[in-house]
């Protein structure tokens, strides 16, 4: 999966690539010679993310799909075969927060959603990617997990329980695919600085009672390094997973957390 020049670069499928966590990762593989399909639902970054990537040169595929919907997705890799010939590396971004309530308090609907996008999705995703991958006995699925998948994570049951779920799918593919020469890893943030971690800050504010600093002491005061993690950290690892020097890495669910429960 040596990145290379012209039209036998490799390509990369990041859901939620519009913005956010999967932007950064958007770009730092379009960097180290990926041509890109983002798919995302409809905001004003998405195609603004898509040009980035042409702007460095690389081909950059914007798809609108749902991940929860597997007729949407059966659609998406069909558009990026068509355009880009393959997969090659499949990045399992594509996440909602949820709700911010005790397990009596969470409505059957807010599970059910989230459920959908952060667990469905990625087995759907991964089910539409595979068996070309499988043919050609080569190719890398790297899903965005969390450190909540690893953890207790009172008032956020729906989204720990996917990550938790979203982890043991990692390591269920990595072991069916290793005769495949196929690597599926896990990457594991901790709280990562931007607008979506501002608003879990506000919203356990609110469900607790607190300040907006007091909430964002919750996560701080649990990281030995006592800062967020940036979004290039998580894209960093995700570069790494992706290189050849990634090759000999599978079933892992790699943290990066600033020092999370130290």
């Amino acid at each position: 999966m040596t990145p290379a020049a012209g039209p036998t670069r490799p390509v990369a499928l990041v859901t939620g690539g519009g913005r956010g966590i999967g932007r950064h990762i958007a770009l730092r593989l379009a960097r180290d010679g990926f041509d890109l399909v983002l798919a995302d639902l409809e905001h004003p970054e998405f195609d603004a993310t898509a040009a980035d990537i042409q702007a460095l040169g690389r081909r950059g595929l914007a798809v609108r799909a749902d991940v929860a919907q597997e007729d949407q997705v059966r659609r998406l890799v069909e558009q990026a075969v068509a355009q880009l010939r393959r997969v090659d590396l499949l990045v399992n971004n594509a996440a909602i927060v949820g709700p911010t309530a005790r397990v009596p308090d969470v409505a059957r609907q807010d599970w059910d959603e989230v459920l959908a996008v952060n667990l469905t999705g990625p087995f759907l995703c991964a089910k539409a990617v595979l068996p070309a991958m499988i043919a050609r006995r080569a190719g890398k699925v790297i899903n965005i997990a969390s450190i909540a998948g690893k953890i207790a994570y009172p008032w956020r049951s729906p989204y720990a329980v996917s990550k938790w779920g979203l982890i043991g799918l990692t390591q269920t593919l990595a072991a069916e695919m290793a005769e495949y020469n196929i690597q599926v890893n896990a990457v594991c943030p901790g709280p990562v600085a931007g607008p979506r971690m501002e608003r879990i800050i506000r919203q356990r504010a609110a469900e607790l009672g607190q300040s907006a600093a007091e909430a964002e002491q919750f996560y701080l005061q649990r990281m030995a390094l006592k800062r967020l993690v940036q979004p290039d950290d998580v894209a960093n690892l995700v570069a790494y997973l992706a290189s050849p020097a990634g090759d000999n890495i599978t079933g892992q669910a790699l943290e990066v957390t600033a020092g999370w429960g130290l």
